[in-house]
């Protein structure tokens, strides 16, 4: 063990014990033995315990867990702080800005215990809320997550979206340069990524190869050029590659390099001779024809069945942005949102939404404000009065219902009644079996006054998988009793995952694209619900907000009045 080494894991020590609660004298002598060490010139390994202990801020009892660290690697005082703090925990304490003691609070009282889970609540406004936290702090600390999360190499679609179009304008602006496209995970709208590809179409390799190293924006990045693709990375973002291709062949290298591998592999384009036959095949649209299919659009080519739905001229026509007539679930200052509901329903209308459903957390949800029985029929009044002042416009009063770990609801029948639709969602317990989850969805499914089950994993995209569920079972159950499903469009959600929609379309069961918007900013994540839907082969004809403000409201209406309600069943503990 090197001085370096040694000094690391007395410094984790000490963030550990500070991060504990443990006696602050103690985490000092340990916090300045640890830069004394790191500034010796002298090794620790070659210098006896006596000798150790002689060194300026050591003293005895220091010396001997360096002897400990000396003589095993560890430090077992270490090890058992370690045993008892979760991985992500840990992890949080090594982003730049958060100490050990804001980590406490976070965990202890938040529950946030990975970095990803930390950057959700960020964007909830969580942090808001805890002493010795504000607005600024909370920013500071999303950006410092978004760089520690940069580091690993995968990256959120949204993260990295508009750095690729500012890419993409660069592209386009070099002169000799004819066409520019996004290409591979980016073209296909994959929810999450670890490269940004594009495809340009030019006669002159040479000179727009000299007019890429000369841009300065890319000054930092390293860049290397191989076979007409010149590749570059850069800080924060994922590794980059740009492929450059001719007139003749553009149609052919933006189809080879958009698709999966297994998806280019299914289309056996071996078969055709293309590059002899270029001229023929100057569009995806005639090579796909060639092949005998019908065109596919880039976000469907992942190779899950969408070439044999191509040959039988199965596939669907997707959902598009502007179908959407509707935004449901959000919040709003009544619970843990930025925004009063009048901020957030002119925000709708601004962007051409016919209704707005509000859902602010119930009254389990302590650490977001959740309402009270009393606060649901204030927020009701206030609804009221903006419904007249707002018309045509209407606002829907919604709630997320928290599901308990046994499945119910937490309010009574008399106050779930009193809302239009109810958004179930599981927001605590969250370490369950697969059984248990399933159980605790399917009783909540059940429940009459349930009417959309809320991002059913509780996923969070690079922070953790969600609790594990027999999907088929639970969207069984959504068509058994007439539940809409949520696919929850905040990006670091999307939840459900696109891969369930086609089964869930199959089983007749409505999808709602809902943002979970806790500001207005939120409102335009519908747009990242878009992405992943249409990847799920999702149309208008079964998204539920697509319906008009009156369809929604006769649905709301007919699904509360009707006698076909079936009892809740029970839950299997």
């Amino acid at each position: 063990m090197n001085n370096r080494e040694i000094s690391n894991i007395l410094s984790e020590t000490a963030r550990l014990m500070e991060l504990h609660g443990i006696n602050a004298f103690k985490i000092k002598s340990i916090q300045n033995a640890a830069f004394n060490i790191s500034k010796l010139d002298v090794a620790l390994n070659t210098l006896s315990i006596s000798e150790i202990e002689q060194l300026k801020g050591i003293g005895k009892s220091i010396s001997i867990k360096i002897q400990e660290i000396i003589s095993s690697g560890t430090l077992n005082e270490l090890e058992v702080f370690l045993n008892d703090t979760p991985h992500g925990v840990v992890e949080m304490m090594h982003i730049k800005g958060i100490g050990p003691k804001k980590v406490a609070v976070l965990w202890k009282s938040l529950g946030v215990e990975t970095p990803g889970e930390l950057l959700y609540a960020c964007n909830e406004n969580r942090l808001t809320e805890l002493k010795g936290f504000g607005l600024k702090t909370q920013e500071q600390i999303k950006k410092a997550i978004e760089y520690f999360q940069s580091n690993k190499g995968l990256f959120h679609f949204a993260a990295v979206e508009k750095s690729a179009q500012n890419i993409l304008e660069l592209l386009v602006n070099i002169p000799g340069v004819k066409q520019v496209s996004f290409t591979g995970e980016l073209r296909r709208k994959c929810e999450i990524l670890d490269a940004m590809e594009f495809i340009l179409e030019t006669t002159d390799h040479q000179n727009v190869i000299s007019s890429i190293h000369a841009i300065p924006a890319f000054a930092i990045y390293e860049k290397q050029f191989v076979e007409n693709s010149f590749y570059f990375s850069c800080e924060n973002l994922p590794n980059c590659s740009i492929h450059l291709a001719t007139p003749e062949n553009f149609a052919i290298q933006l189809l080879l390099t958009t698709g999966s591998k297994k998806h280019i592999e299914e289309l056996a384009l071996d078969k055709l001779n293309l590059v002899s036959n270029s001229q023929l095949f100057n569009s995806e649209e005639k090579i796909y024809k060639s092949c005998g299919l019908h065109f596919i659009e880039p976000e469907l080519r992942e190779g899950l069945g969408e070439i044999e739905l191509a040959r039988n001229a199965a596939l669907p026509q997707l959902i598009e942005f502007e179908n959407l007539k509707g935004c449901l679930h959000n919040h709003s200052t009544h619970s843990d949102g930025s925004n009063t509901i009048r901020e957030m329903a002119e925000e709708c209308i601004k962007n051409g939404y016919q209704y707005f459903g509000i859902c602010d957390h119930s009254k389990s949800a302590f650490y977001a404000n959740g309402l009270s029985e009393e606060r649901v029929q204030q927020q009701h009044i206030e609804i009221d009065l903006l419904n007249k002042d707002l018309v045509p416009f209407k606002i829907f009063k919604g709630i997320e219902s928290d599901i308990l770990p046994d499945g119910s609801l937490d309010y009574n029948d008399e106050v779930l009644e009193k809302f239009d639709f109810v958004v179930a969602s599981v927001h605590s317990v969250l370490k369950m079996t697969e059984q248990k989850a399933t159980d605790r969805l399917i009783k909540a499914i059940s429940n009459p006054f349930t009417t959309i089950l809320g991002h059913p994993t509780g996923r969070l995209l690079l922070a953790r998988n969600g609790y594990p569920i027999d999907h088929q079972a639970v969207i069984d159950a959504c068509a058994k009793f007439n539940v809409v499903l949520e696919l929850n469009a905040n990006p670091y959600r999307l939840d459900i995952d696109w891969r369930w929609i086609r089964y869930a379309v199959e089983k007749g069961v409505m999808i709602s694209i809902n943002p979970d918007a806790h500001h207005i900013s939120g409102i335009h994540d519908m747009y990242y619900g878009i992405c992943v839907a249409r990847k799920g082969m999702l149309t208008a004809a079964h998204t539920f907000n697509a319906k008009s403000v009156q369809e929604v409201h006769q649905w709301f209406t007919h699904r509360k009045s009707s006698s076909s309600f079936k009892n809740e069943i029970p839950f299997n503990k």
